[in-house]
């Protein structure tokens, strides 16, 4: 199988980065268009990320030599869609909600689908937030999209907050076997990578944790949406689980923890072991069709009584999996537990990844 061409808007960031890493030795996509700010435009990749590359892992050669564009020149992502050179674009854009907005529909609208990791169409009435196990059937609204805006080949779907990922699984499986969370309570410690490049200064973080104002609204109301239903080509929010969250920058590089409690309707787990085995036998698309992203096993539990942590398992199978620990009952709710997943690489790019992957298994990418 040839691979598809594929371009990553804000190339150069710490996500963008992730995204050209990641893509290396990918066997179903090749990165062929880099795009950025116009200041790092008509450089060469390795030029623009000179002194600003973060990751262990380089770059591979060709994508070096590519000629960054200024992601704001449609037209020039236009033409090399026609000319096959970028088939859909992966979004890691660093902009304001409106500002990216726009600039993701006008590659939309110019037949350019847009995977996208950005926020700002996180709460667009007829845009899917997908994380592949737990929700891909919210990709058959593409169809709707494009239709009701009268785009072509272009769409836009994008992935969620990098802080629910490590609790929405564990959630969503317990869910599959008839235990519906009605309520949480959520206290997430978030690594400082997640705030892009150059990022928290370092007298804000070290010897310190600081609150996030915005990041608990998305964490108490984006799992709705995941978690919610199409209707006449819109979605429609689950009412629960209603979640109450406080979410806190920690000085660690990478790796978001989440500290959950959860209170059933209904149904109950019978005991800690039942929850576990739901967790182990946890399966999605992805890892039912192979998906080269898939972590093999979506849900990792330690029975240390010191794990997760991030240093030692945020690169748990491939930096995919989330790794969860410290299952017991909770005096206040029912259970409480803890989860760890990779910010940069599940949480974004990663995921980012996988849900292009679930989109052209689906057939929305050619």
């Amino acid at each position: 199988m040839s691979k598809i061409p594929v371009g990553i808007l804000g190339a150069t960031g710490m996500v963008g980065q992730q995204y050209i890493s990641l893509l290396n030795d990918h066997p179903w996509f090749d990165v062929r268009f880099v795009a950025a700010s116009p200041r790092s435009a008509g450089k060469k990749y390795k030029e623009a990320v000179a002194g600003r590359w973060q990751l262990v892992n380089t770059f591979a050669a060709h994508v070096g030599g590519i000629i960054v564009e200024d992601a704001n020149d449609v037209n020039r992502a236009a033409a090399a869609f026609k000319k096959g050179e970028c088939s859909f674009v992966f979004s890691a854009l660093e902009m304001g909600k409106n500002e990216t907005c726009a600039l993701e529909e006008a590659y939309a609208a110019a037949g350019i689908p847009v995977i996208s990791n950005a926020s700002a169409h996180r709460w667009t009435p007829d845009v899917p937030v997908l994380i592949a196990e737990i929700n891909p059937h919210h990709a058959d609204i593409i169809p709707m999209q494009k239709k009701a805006r009268g785009w072509d080949r272009g769409f836009i779907a994008v992935k969620p907050n990098c802080s629910i990922q490590s609790y929405m699984k564990p959630i969503h499986a317990l869910a599959q076997a008839g235990f519906h969370a009605q309520k949480m309570f959520v206290t997430t410690m978030q690594a400082v990578s997640g705030a892009g490049y150059p990022g928290v200064s370092s007298l804000d973080v070290l010897d310190n944790l600081y609150p996030l104002k915005g990041e608990e609204e998305k964490s108490e109301t984006e799992p709705l949406k995941i978690f919610g239903s199409i209707d006449n080509g819109i979605f429609r929010n689950a009412e629960f689980p209603k979640i109450s969250a406080h979410c806190n920058r920690v000085p660690v590089i990478d790796g978001h923890t989440a500290c959950v409690s959860v209170e059933f309707a209904g149904k109950k787990p019978g005991s800690m072991e039942e929850i576990k085995a739901i967790w182990a036998a946890y399966k999605g698309i992805p890892q039912e069709a192979n998906f080269p992203m898939a972590p093999k096993q979506p849900i990792i539990y330690r029975e240390e009584d010191d794990r997760p942590q991030p240093r030692k398992d945020r690169n748990a199978d491939k930096a995919m999996a989330v790794v969860a620990g410290r299952l017991r009952p909770c005096k206040v709710f029912d259970i409480s537990f803890m989860a760890l997943s990779h910010n940069t690489i599940r949480g974004a790019a990663g995921g980012g990844i996988l849900n292009a992957e679930l989109l052209k298994y689906k057939g929305y990418l050619g």
